[in-house]
């Protein structure tokens, strides 16, 4: 009997850690409970390892001082938008509340001197970094989530390696989860050509550190400090429809010429300093150029060393301010339940809301999560279809003729809360045309959900929908 009450108690204090270290998050909060009742002690020790507030460790907040210092020179040298009468098209002059919070909340501002191409394939991006790595005279500088050592993933460190005999600085940062698989060979020909290399958390580290659960989800080029590329685009063969279960991929990537680029190098230069220990302060790494754009675009950087989850609340901000469309692309649609309300509340006040998720997934359980929205969402009127020509990986929103982004955060509560994230927000109209032209193009390879047809679904599958819900916040 004794055992019993024991036992009982370390599952009451358990739980009560949980409901207690949670509270701000309700919904993390029932998947942990969820697992604490499927596995009552390895649920907790998952808990201990995995759940840990990354934002209260000592490094961190050291590394957030340090990084105030280096983007004050990139705020030195960029030209900003101070007002929203400002931004070009006429749109944003109404839109007073919507402005104070993107230049309030970000830690970029809205830069006025750049010039965008919207890349819309593995192979359109890869052959535009690989001429920019190409044309380099000073530095390059990638942070990537995954590289693989495979034919374009072999393309690349031919190519750095080549520009490091040159002379040109070269620094790579790769996630220790995402780049599990990196060869030990093809990191040790980096190293041999005189490149720097550092492992944003290893696997190992992490565990021990308890911080496993948080990953530079980032992709980012930086060559020269003039020109930056960003989006949902890694290194690897899959990218170019190398892998036979996904086929075709279809992905949007951004590169970016003018004072934007030194917003996406401040982040660089950050997590160098984060990861190496390094302080790198050289001028020439935000070097002065003549202002040959005149895009305006945002940088916003999102991650659990942030007090405030950035990407998260531009995303409610604009979806909350829409007038006439709301397009979304995502692979992983789990949103958080803001933007979910958001979206219901738009439709039902008559916006044009579309959303297109993947037909075929790389994750059965995060697919089955983002089914589980579906039901309720068509039955306010949001338009959901499921891309069909391969797998669709871009993450794009697109607000009226208003704003639009692109980046490497999906519609999801991981990228929301739990990784190291990074959005570009632009606000010229040719570039949003673009990408609506392009998730027009996506639509026409997609197969609209039907409301009355979506509810037959089998029991089994409304039920793995269930608990992937409830799983979701930590997928």
């Amino acid at each position: 009997m004794i055992w019993v009450v024991l036992a009982l108690i370390i599952f009451i204090f358990q739980i009560a850690t949980i409901l207690i270290l949670e509270f701000r998050q309700p919904s993390k909060t029932v998947a942990w409970l969820l697992i604490l009742f499927i596995l009552p002690i390895i649920g907790f020790v998952m808990y201990y390892f995995l759940a840990k507030e990354y934002q209260h460790r000592r490094i961190v907040r050291k590394r957030n001082v340090v990084a105030k210092e280096m983007r004050l020179q990139a705020l030195l040298r960029c030209r900003m938008v101070h007002r929203p009468t400002d931004i070009k098209g006429g749109e944003f002059s109404h839109q007073e509340r919507l402005f104070r919070l993107l230049t309030g909340m970000s830690t970029s501002p809205i830069t006025s001197c750049n010039e965008t191409r919207v890349l819309s394939n593995g192979r359109e991006t890869f052959e535009a970094i690989l001429d920019a790595i190409e044309e380099a005279k000073h530095h390059i500088h990638l942070e990537y989530y995954t590289i693989r050592d495979d034919v374009i993933g072999r393309r690349f460190k031919d190519a750095l390696v080549r520009k490091a005999k040159e002379g040109i600085e070269i620094r790579v940062i790769y996630d220790g989860v995402g780049s599990m698989e990196l060869s030990s060979g093809y990191l040790q020909e980096l190293h041999e050509a005189g490149i720097e290399t550092q492992c944003f958390l290893t696997p190992r580290l992490a565990f021990f550190e308890k911080r496993m659960n948080y990953r530079d989800h980032r992709k980012i080029v930086v060559v020269d400090g003039l020109i930056g590329f960003v989006g949902g685009i890694n290194i690897g063969d899959e990218y170019l429809g190398g892998n036979p279960k996904l086929g075709y991929w279809r992905d949007t990537h951004l590169q970016i010429v003018g004072d934007a680029v030194y917003f996406l190098q401040d982040v660089f230069l950050r997590n160098w300093w984060f990861t190496a220990k390094e302080r790198l302060s050289d001028p020439a790494y935000l070097p002065e150029h003549g202002c040959q754009g005149t895009e305006q675009v945002q940088i916003v950087a999102s991650g659990p060393d942030s007090v405030a989850d950035a990407i998260l609340e531009c995303v409610f901000a604009a979806v909350s301010v829409a007038k006439n469309r709301i397009y979304i692309t995502t692979p992983y649609f789990i949103p958080d339940p803001s933007v979910h309300m958001g979206l219901r509340t738009a439709a039902l006040s008559g916006v044009d809301v579309r959303i297109i998720i993947p037909y075929v997934a790389d994750s059965k359980l995060v697919l089955y999560a983002s089914l589980s929205y579906v039901e309720d969402l068509l039955g306010v009127g949001v338009r959901i279809y499921r891309y069909r020509k391969g797998f669709i990986h871009s993450k794009v929103l697109i607000i009226d003729k208003l704003i639009a982004s692109v980046g490497t955060a999906n519609m999801d509560m991981r990228s929301f809360f739990s990784n190291f994230e990074l959005n570009a927000l632009l606000f010229d109209k040719s570039a949003i045309r673009r990408l609506e032209q392009d998730f027009m193009n996506d639509l026409e390879a997609c197969e609209e959900l039907n409301l009355s047809t979506f509810r037959q679904r089998p029991r089994w599958q409304k039920a793995s929908e269930v608990v992937a819900r409830m799983l979701s916040p930590l997928l």
